[in-house]
């Protein structure tokens, strides 16, 4: 499986728990991928998780290619003016701020 694909939803499942699943296994590989965490430990990571201030890897300078590989990745815009430090602060900040962006939110 390449960092593009992910699990074809079981039958029965509904369309927003399966984008839901679709957007957090998304966004889990782009961690691995751009900030160089072992897929077992992203793959741990809760709601409450630490991002931005948390991990040594997300610096300033990891954030921009984050957003650059969540854009690509998820087929979403990030504005400069929705990018603030709450929206960093955790995994399940972070999610929800990518759930909403492919929601139309």
């Amino acid at each position: 499986m390449d960092k593009y694909t992910h699990e074809t939803p079981a039958v029965g499942q509904s369309p927003a728990l399966n984008e839901a699943k679709a957007v957090d296994a998304i966004l889990r590989a782009v961690l691995v991928d751009v900030l160089g965490l072992e897929a077992d430990s992203v793959r741990d990571f809760g709601a409450d998780t630490g991002l931005f201030g948390y991990l040594p890897e997300l610096d300033s300078m990891a954030v921009a290619t984050l957003l650059t590989e969540m854009e690509d990745r998820l087929m979403i815009v990030i504005e400069d003016d929705e990018v603030d430090g709450e929206m960093l602060e955790s995994f399940g900040t972070l999610l929800a701020f990518a759930q909403n962006k492919r929601s139309g939110n």
